[in-house]
């Protein structure tokens, strides 16, 4: 009998370098939000695939930045908590780059476990640009690997798949098979919510929005979701908002659809929106927000 291999894989990288677009391919699923904005991510999010008889458990986390106030120092946390309960580490890269960051060499100095080092993006770049990279990186020794990568084609993924293969070990699964991540429905919910925020509104909107899921009943043919949209300022609210409701309704509709997508299910969706002042800098509402323990 085959022994079953389990391993705990920390995805990270700056912002927009494609983290969650990376664990989404490998998956072969969309179960963390991406959009063309940084800093989309703000949670540690656990996707679990089962590859011949090892069980991947990554995790998609926020680009690793100098954090400014308390909800990014939560953002920080969490990539930091990834990667001590990692056995393999991904840094993407953004290939059409050169330099990876001093703050990603800090994190990188202080592991003691394999790093395979992806240069997303390689559709976008020379093949000279790509050879100079792999020569300049191998010279530093920091990684197991060097893999050209696209997150966006799933171009190489079988290969990346193949490395972690080979540097898991023998071990239990930590999950039941059919689970497929650590999070639950409503998490998912407010997550396509925020989604559509950060797609369909500009400049600060997006960055001071945090969606918290009231309701959720689950009906034979329905489901019936009731979320409320926090802002830090009545301004905000207004814009939210739009005239007599329009924005809003048309972010309903988009989630809506998503939702339906992503629960195999017809949706009912009512949204609120309330201001909570300054929320992101403030640790009881974030505690009461879910980001700090």
């Amino acid at each position: 009998m085959t022994e079953q291999k389990a391993a705990f894989i920390s995805i990270i990288g700056m912002p927009n370098a494609g983290k969650s677009t990376l664990m989404n391919g490998l998956l072969g699923m969309k179960l963390a939000i991406t959009t063309p904005k940084i800093q989309t991510t703000r949670h540690r999010i656990m996707g679990i695939l089962h590859h011949k008889n090892c069980q991947m458990v990554f995790s998609d986390t926020p680009g690793v930045l100098d954090p400014k106030y308390p909800l990014q120092e939560s953002m920080m946390k969490s990539v930091l908590e990834s990667l001590v309960d990692a056995d393999v580490v991904l840094l993407i890269h953004d290939c059409t780059t050169e330099a990876i960051p001093d703050m990603i060499k800090d994190l990188l100095d202080n592991l003691s476990v394999p790093v395979i080092l992806l240069l997303n993006k390689m559709d976008l770049a020379t093949q000279d640009q790509i050879d100079n990279q792999i020569r300049s990186f191998k010279e530093s020794g920091l990684f197991y690997a060097i893999v050209p990568v696209s997150a966006l084609h799933k171009f190489n993924f079988d290969g990346v798949k193949q490395l972690i293969y080979d540097l898991s070990p023998e071990h239990p699964f930590y999950f039941p098979e059919d689970q497929l991540t650590d999070r639950p429905e409503r998490f998912f919910i407010s997550e396509i919510i925020r989604e559509q925020i950060l797609l369909q509104y500009k400049k600060e909107i997006p960055y001071a929005v945090e969606v918290i899921v009231d309701n959720f009943k689950e009906e034979e043919h329905l489901i019936r979701i009731h979320a409320t949209i926090y802002v830090e300022r009545k301004s905000q609210k207004g814009i939210l908002i739009g005239k007599e409701g329009s924005a809003l309704k048309r972010t309903a509709t988009f989630a809506r659809k998503e939702m339906q997508n992503f629960l195999g299910k017809k949706v009912f969706l009512e949204l609120f929106v309330k201001v909570r002042e300054n929320w992101r800098k403030n640790e009881q509402q974030l505690k009461n927000m879910g980001y700090l323990h």
